[in-house]
């Protein structure tokens, strides 16, 4: 379930914990971009949850973008549904955009960081 006290989502894609269509969910995560940031948009932290039911086989992404007035606003999205909903054992995916709490350069990965010189 989404915690809006507990963002962002960010396991790592070999925690054992995760199922092997969660793994993969996060993978395709990883494949997608801001075109304005060379950071994918899991370790961006703009991924706020992820909830996959293994009987049905939807999936629920809440996330965020750097700001609302974002130029992909109204595409990332569809990136998003589309990216997922290509992992096998998805049936459906939802996105569900969240703008509180707001994203912050805090949310990024070290890596992230790291890949744009923050650090």
């Amino acid at each position: 379930m989404y915690d809006p006290d507990n963002v962002p989502y960010q396991k790592d894609p070999e925690d054992p914990t995760l199922s092997p269509v969660e793994k993969d969910i996060i993978l395709a995560l990883k494949g997608i971009y801001d075109p304005e940031i060379p950071v994918d948009i899991y370790e961006l932290g703009l991924i706020y949850n992820i909830e996959y039911d293994k009987k049905t086989g939807k999936t629920d992404i809440h996330m965020t973008l750097t700001a609302p007035g974002c130029p992909v606003a109204g595409v990332m999205p569809d990136w998003v549904k589309d990216g997922v909903e290509q992992v096998d054992g998805v049936e459906e995916c939802e996105v569900h955009m969240e703008w509180d709490p707001p994203w912050g350069m805090d949310m990024m990965t070290l890596r992230a960081k790291i890949e744009l010189n923050m650090i």
